[in-house]
């Protein structure tokens, strides 16, 4: 995927080495001269230097190729300004870090399809809200240690007809992660999970993870299905 990353710091940092890593093209809008060639001889990630807030910026990132901006910066008025830029380009998914919760009203209005919390923002995060749009995270358990998320089985997944147990006694498949429940929107159906229920196609399985570990975990109902 073409991704737009605005904010090279801590957050936005730890993000782009992922994200290069797992093959994407990235490129860094920063503000900070000094923080774009750091992290431009790091990563060899192309950086811009300036705001989302100007024009010639963002056609110069080629905005109107983007799949997704992901708005890090420290700042919730500059991230609100980098939602609005990249809606009025019409990207498909815009992706902000939110630092006080007052400005989520205006994150919504503005546009954005994820608004990642500050007691949130870790790159994990951001990156299971660009690579799976199919996970979603519900809520956070244990002081923040874990999390619960929903996974929509794909169509044309490998685990469809498979049972949970095939799935977990996969030596792959994290050690942490737990099937809690699962719900059938064809039949209407919510049901508490055993061994050796049957993964079907559409469901919406619920799992505790560690947010380190879903990506890999929702691999096994996704991966092999259409994107």
């Amino acid at each position: 995927m073409y991704i737009i990353v605005a904010g090279g710091g801590l957050v936005g940092g730890a993000l782009i080495r992922k994200l290069i890593d797992n093959k994407h093209d990235v490129i860094l809008i920063e503000q900070n001269p000094k923080l774009s060639e750091k992290m431009y001889a790091e990563t060899g990630v192309v950086a811009i230097t300036g705001s989302t807030s100007q024009i010639d910026i963002l056609r110069e990132a080629k905005i109107d190729k983007a799949d997704i901006l992901v708005a890090a910066t420290a700042s919730d008025a500059d991230n609100l300004t980098a939602a609005i830029m990249a809606k009025s380009f019409n990207v498909p998914k815009v992706i902000v870090r939110m630092r006080d919760p007052s400005y989520e009203n205006a994150y919504k209005v503005a546009g954005a399809n994820v608004i990642v919390h500050v007691t949130d923002v870790m790159s994990n995060q951001m990156l299971l809200e660009i690579e799976k749009p199919n996970v979603q995270k519900v809520t956070s358990i244990g002081s923040g240690k874990a999390d619960i998320f929903r996974v929509v089985v794909s169509e044309g997944s490998k685990a469809i007809g498979k049972t949970i147990k095939d799935i977990t006694s996969n030596p792959k498949f994290p050690a942490h992660c737990t099937f809690i429940a699962v719900y059938n929107p064809q039949k209407d159906v919510f049901t508490i999970t055993r061994g050796g229920q049957v993964i079907e196609e559409g469901d919406e399985w619920f799992l505790i993870a560690p947010v380190e570990d879903i990506n890999e975990a929702a691999a096994f109902l996704t991966d092999g299905g259409k994107k």
